[in-house]
């Protein structure tokens, strides 16, 4: 995996940091949806909120260097439709040329930083909705988590509504991202149980003044079927930490690819790095589940 010289994004970044703006208006933009209606997106909006670790490593994305060569390789792949990430991986991809052709969605909330007392009260730090619209990126992402003895999941609620207002207001997709949540001592754990999930489906669907561009992001548990009936609107299924079953987790996502409204994956660590540590393969064997027909085409 050859490492990106980014001696040029550095100097951009110094010396000319409108060019970014400039490079983004002249991106090459594709449809949201290809021929068979699915998406395969890699998401990378984790060390925003200060959560770097990949299993037992605690500093695996610390590496920007690294981080931007395994996005690369996944984006190279022609299964891999897009990628999600806060603005600063965005527009270092963006410099790179690696977003040419490619749907490019920006992480918009990430003050809930990981650990943190405040985790649950995840404010609005990264993209806003009229910037995602004027640097011609392709919606915007929120993780929407629920915790009924934590006032700070209130304020996340509300300004997740305004956000999905604000992207609709421009005909952009919102991707919610939503979880019942509750504390494990110092940590902030989801509830993956399908009532959990359908009761975070049904909240998320029902903020903003419409919910004509929202898209839910969602988890893959023991009985999907009854999640997927939940709602209407289009699913992305969550790729989560790694397994210790690779197989395992390969066979629940390909199930659940088959489900009503399930429209692919955003899939982050465990595609960025897998076990045996090839994210070129790992971005095959997910396109396969995702992009079958294409697999059997070609």
């Amino acid at each position: 995996m050859a490492t990106p010289d980014l001696a040029a994004v550095r100097e951009v970044r110094a010396a000319h940091p409108e060019r970014i703006a400039e490079t983004a208006r002249r991106r090459r933009r594709r449809p949201l949806l290809g021929d068979d209606g699915r998406l395969l997106v890699v998401a990378a909006d984790h060390p925003a909120r200060g959560a770097l670790a990949v299993g037992r490593d605690q500093a695996a994305m610390a590496d920007r260097a690294e981080l931007l060569a395994r996005l690369v390789v996944c984006l190279e792949n022609p299964g891999v439709d897009g990628v999600l990430g806060t603005p600063d991986i965005l527009e270092d991809l963006l410099l790179l040329g690696a977003l040419e052709d490619k749907l490019a969605f920006a992480s918009m909330n990430r003050g809930g930083l990981q650990g943190a007392v405040f985790e649950l009260d995840d404010r609005f730090t990264a993209a806003d909705a009229e910037t995602i619209a004027s640097m011609g990126w392709d919606g915007g992402k929120m993780l929407c988590r629920i915790d009924r003895s934590d006032p700070g999941s209130l304020t996340t609620l509300e300004s997740c509504g305004r956000a999905v207002t604000g992207l609709a207001d421009h005909h952009l997709p919102a991707m919610v991202e939503p979880f019942v949540s509750e504390r494990d001592g110092d940590r902030v754990r989801a509830v993956l149980t399908a009532e959990a999930v359908i009761t975070s489906a049904a909240v998320a669907s029902g903020l903003g003044a419409t919910s004509a561009y929202t898209w839910l992001k969602l988890p893959v548990v023991e009985d999907m079927e009854a999640v997927t009936a939940a709602t209407t609107l289009p699913v992305l299924l969550l790729g989560g930490e790694l397994s210790a079953s690779p197989d395992d987790a390969l066979a629940r996502w390909e199930a659940a690819m088959g489900l009503p409204g399930v429209r692919g994956m955003v899939v982050g660590r465990w595609l960025l790095y897998p076990a045996d540590g090839d994210a070129s393969a790992a971005a095959d064997r997910l396109a396969a589940i995702v992009h079958p027909a294409d697999r059997s085409a070609g």
